[in-house]
Order: structure tokens, then C-alpha cells, then sequence
């Protein structure tokens, strides 16, 4: 079994989902990946990882909606270090994912057609957020 590793930097425009399914796919590709496993971690706990519908940009900002809706920024929280946006961030965060398994078939990611991988960002302002990257495979 071969290893690779790797990071990923994704420069976000604010709150929102900055699709980074091509990204991902060219790093694939200078590994030389064949079939095994992407690993993708977010190293930030105010943004995150999601894998959702690349067709319909009406599915991201819905999403958006709704997390807004579940973690709102004016709701009172002991944790706000950094801003309003600091403890609704982290609570975005939580209820969505910090890290993805992505199987890899024949040097691709095996997604549905209308999937795409997105890093959310959780904050009000544009961040470079940081992916670590680990295939296993042939």
C-alpha cells in the first residue's frame, strides 16, 4: 500500500461554501492515486467540511439558511473571544463535519454526479483555511 500526504490551502470569501472538488481531484492526480482512500481534514474549528450538491446553487445558500437558523450569531453565548460570529461558528462547525473519507477509484474520487466537496466557512470575514490531505491505496 502507497501513502501520500499533503496540504490544501482554500482561501474562503466569508460565510459561505467554496467548492474545492477540483482541487482535491488535482492533487489526486500528482499523487498518481489509484484506488484506496482520500482523507480531507479541515484544521480549523470554525469552518468545515461538506459534501452536497454541485448543480443547484440554491442547495448552498438553503444550507446556509438553515445553519443560520440553528446557530444564530445575536442568541447570547458566554463564548464570543473573537466576535458575534465566534460561538455560532463553532456550533456550525460541530453539527457538520471537520473530516471526510472519500473512496478513490481509478485516481478519482468515487462522488455521485451531482456531488461536490465544499469547505464551509463559519466566520464573517474571508480566511485561508488549511486542508490536510492522506491517500492510501495503490
Amino acid at each position: 500500500m502507497r501513502q501520500a500526504h499533503g496540504r490544501l490551502r482554500v482561501r474562503t470569501g466569508g460565510p459561505g461554501f467554496t467548492k474545492v472538488t477540483a482541487k482535491l481531484s488535482e492533487w489526486l492526480e500528482e499523487q498518481e492515486a489509484g484506488n484506496g482512500l482520500l482523507t480531507v481534514l479541515v484544521r480549523h474549528t470554525s469552518a468545515s467540511l461538506v459534501i452536497q450538491e454541485n448543480a443547484d446553487p440554491d442547495v448552498m445558500r438553503d444550507l446556509g439558511d438553515a445553519l443560520d437558523r440553528l446557530a444564530p450569531r445575536d442568541a447570547g453565548y458566554r463564548h464570543d473571544a473573537e466576535g458575534p460570529d465566534d460561538m455560532p461558528a463553532h456550533i456550525r462547525s460541530a453539527l457538520t463535519a471537520t473530516s471526510l473519507g472519500i473512496p478513490v477509484l481509478d485516481g478519482r474520487m468515487d462522488l455521485g454526479t451531482w456531488q461536490g466537496v465544499y469547505v464551509a466557512e463559519h466566520r464573517d470575514r474571508p480566511h485561508e483555511r488549511t486542508l490536510s490531505l492522506h491517500y492510501a491505496g495503490d
